[in-house]
This record gives C-alpha cells, sequence and structure tokens, in this order.
C-alpha cells in the first residue's frame, strides 16, 4: 500500500465547549484518567509525550519521554541535566509537549515555559525509582557517545557492588523538570477530517480563555 493510501476515518464522540472544565490541568486530567481506563495495549504507555526543544539558534529536536508529575503548576518529567534536551533548554526556556492516544482518538498539546523542580521534588522520584533505574541514571552520560554497550554494563555492575546494601544517592546532574503551561489543546478526532479542537491560552495569572479553533 502506498503511504499516501493510508488512512484512518475517526469517530471520536463530539466534544463541546459545555463539556470542558474551566482550568485545562483539570481537563487533561480527566483525559488522562479516561485514557488509562480506555483499556489500551499493554505495550501503551498513556503517560508517554513527545518533548519539543530548541537551542539558542531555533534548531529543533523532540523525543519520546514519560510524564511523571501533574499538578497545577504543569507537567513534570526527569532526566539527565548534561544531556541534549538539557543543554537546549537552558539556552532556551520554551517546550512543548504532545500526548497522542490512538485508541480514543484524542491528542492534547502543550507550550510553555520550562524550569527545574527543586531538589526535594528530583530526590523523592530518583528513590521510588527501581534500583536498576538509579544505577542506570548514574551511569549513563546521555546523549554523549561511548565505547560500547559492554563497558555501560560493567559499570554498572560496578556500582551495584559500591551501593550494595546502601541507599544510592541521586547524581547532581539528574534530575526533574517542569513545563509551565500558556497554551494547551485538546483534540478529539472527529469523521470526515472535521475535527473538534478547543485551545485553552493562559491571559492572566490562573485566567484562561478557551476558544474553538477550526479543524
Amino acid at each position: 500500500m502506498d503511504i499516501q493510501d493510508l488512512r484512518r476515518d475517526y469517530q471520536g464522540r463530539p466534544l463541546e465547549l459545555t463539556d470542558l472544565k474551566p482550568d485545562p490541568i483539570e481537563q487533561f486530567s480527566l483525559w488522562f484518567q479516561e485514557a488509562l481506563a480506555s483499556n489500551p495495549a499493554d505495550w501503551f504507555e498513556p503517560n508517554a509525550m513527545t518533548l519539543a526543544t530548541a537551542d539558542g539558534s531555533g534548531r529543533v529536536s523532540a523525543r519520546v519521554v514519560l510524564l511523571k508529575q501533574v499538578s497545577p503548576r504543569g507537567f513534570t518529567f526527569f532526566t539527565n541535566y548534561d544531556s541534549e534536551k538539557a543543554h537546549q533548554i537552558d539556552a532556551n526556556p520554551h517546550a512543548a509537549l504532545t500526548f497522542y492516544w490512538p485508541y480514543i482518538a484524542r491528542q492534547v498539546r502543550i507550550e510553555g515555559t520550562v524550569q527545574r523542580t527543586d531538589a526535594a521534588t528530583s530526590d523523592a522520584y530518583f528513590h521510588a525509582r527501581p534500583r536498576e533505574s538509579q544505577l542506570g541514571a548514574i551511569v549513563s552520560q546521555q546523549s554523549h557517545p561511548i565505547e560500547s554497550r559492554e563497558d555501560l554494563e560493567r559499570r554498572v555492575a560496578e556500582l551495584e557492588k559500591q551501593y550494595q546494601g546502601r541507599e544510592i544517592p541521586r547524581p547532581e546532574y539528574w534530575g526533574g523538570y517542569i513545563v509551565r503551561p500558556d497554551r494547551i489543546e485538546f483534540w478529539q478526532g472527529r469523521p470526515n477530517r472535521l475535527h473538534d479542537r478547543f485551545l485553552y491560552r493562559l491571559v492572566s495569572n490562573r485566567h484562561w480563555e478557551i476558544a474553538r479553533l477550526a479543524p
């Protein structure tokens, strides 16, 4: 089949302004719970999101990361502070997130500013991770070239012995970021490409305007 012939007609239920919460974080939380309750395939991660960042020159890159916290302040993920994404955030503290839940024909797009979480938040999440993931965070010089996978695994084995029976400290170069949104769009797939789209735009502190967008 030719790529241009790949096509799906979305059959999502109607989305009206009256269906929406006044606060987009509350609306996101509602949709996220519905995404969890809609029995996605075992391999699908509903908290997976595409994170787009740009460097100081405007060059954009994107990758999939995992949402780990959502609160009235924003959307939190964790990573290496010496990674490519972190260097881009340091140079240009703006980002975009996209969630796509194809099995319910929904998408959420988020734009906003990015800042590091406080150390206590990073510590709490780091120590909640499996020990293997903690060791991996210490070993990985994320985004940097490495000699081989064998070298990586050797270093993990050395750290396992070093911290056997002890708490593993969070490295200073690993922690959280929070995306504080000023625009959030909710997209509901509908038949014949006449999708329902609503944009929340922050116009003052904690006050959002909502507009319907053309599909």
